[in-house]
Formats: structure tokens, sequence, C-alpha cells
């Protein structure tokens, strides 16, 4: 039996449609629509990105585990994305290798183009092509994208581990990143 959901599906999509638009917004007004600040970590000029970043994994595992113990949240029904671990290693490095040669990912090109920025365009158009480069020879690579699975695969489960060890020592390790990132900037 499933429990029954807040809203019906046309108003949950309303609602993630008006969180994406203040998502993206965000980013936009955050600078992270611009490529020079989202390279700047390649660089070692601009550390806004794993800043960013961190702070949204601290706070969005800290907050999940937080509600789970407060029984608001069961994270048996979380959805996570399945692992896959050489395909993703292999995804990951295309990924990095786009992200460094265009200074965008899929969210901050869009927010790029919505702030007018036709460098972004390209970039949207080099994913849609290869996307359907991938979609092309997906028969060919289907073997290896679904080799090393591993179901349910977290951190916390694979290390055996209550789940707040690693919340703390991401907190700790995103606050020593922080204050040598910090210091590293200062000091031009």
């Amino acid at each position: 039996m499933t429990a029954p959901f807040l809203f019906d599906q046309s108003i949950s999509l309303f609602f993630a449609g008006v969180l994406g638009f203040f998502f993206g917004l965000f980013l936009e007004r955050g600078g992270l629509g611009n490529p020079h600040k989202l390279t700047g970590v390649f660089y070692l000029t601009d550390f806004t990105v794993p800043k960013v970043m961190f702070s949204a994994i601290v706070v969005a595992g800290a907050g999940l585990y937080f509600m789970a113990d407060m029984k608001l949240l069961d994270m048996e029904r979380i959805w996570f994305v399945p692992t896959f671990f050489w395909p993703q290693i292999a995804g990951g490095a295309l990924f990095g290798i786009g992200f460094v040669l265009s200074g965008y990912c899929p969210g901050t090109a869009v927010a790029g183009l919505a702030s007018g920025r036709l460098d972004a365009l390209v970039t949207m158009a080099g994913f849609g092509a290869g996307s359907f480069v991938f979609a092309v020879l997906y028969p060919y690579l289907e073997n290896f994208y679904n080799s090393s699975a591993m179901p349910g695969a977290t951190l916390p489960k694979i290390l055996n581990l209550n789940p707040w060890f690693i919340i703390v020592f991401l907190i700790f390790f995103a606050v020593a990143m922080f204050y040598v990132m910090e210091k590293y900037e200062k000091k031009d």
C-alpha cells in the first residue's frame, strides 16, 4: 500500500517548474551562468562552484537524515541514482572535459542562455549532439553501460557506518576546504 500524495501529478509538476525557475534564477544571480566563474576553480582563481556544491551536499545530506531520524521521511522510499562504477567514471570524465572546454554544465548553460550568453547556446547544442551520438552508439555501448552495478550504493552502506559519521566528516572537510580556499583567494 502506498502513501497518499499531498498533490496530484499536475500540481506537483507545476511546483517543480516554479522551483526550477527559482533554481535557475539563483544560479544566474550567483554568477553561475558565467563560464569564467564556473571554470575559475580549474585555474585556481575562483572557488565559488566547490563552495556552492559542498554547501548543497552537506545541507541536503544533513537535512535528509535529520528528517529520517525525526520519522518525517522514510529513507527506504528515497530513490537514489543506481551506481554503475566504471561507466559513471567514464561519464564523469567526459562531463569534466566538456565542462572545462565549454565552461558550462547543463543547468548553468540554461542559466547562461537565459542571461543572453550565446556561448551557452553553443554548449546546449553540444549537449544535444552528444546525446544523439550516444543514442546512436548505445547498442554498442550497452554492455559497458550496464557493467559494474552496485545497487543501492551509498557511502554509509559501503563503509557500514552510521550516516552521521559521513555527514560530520563532510562538514569538517567542507569547513577545512572553505578555510583553505578563502586563504588562497585572499593571498592574491
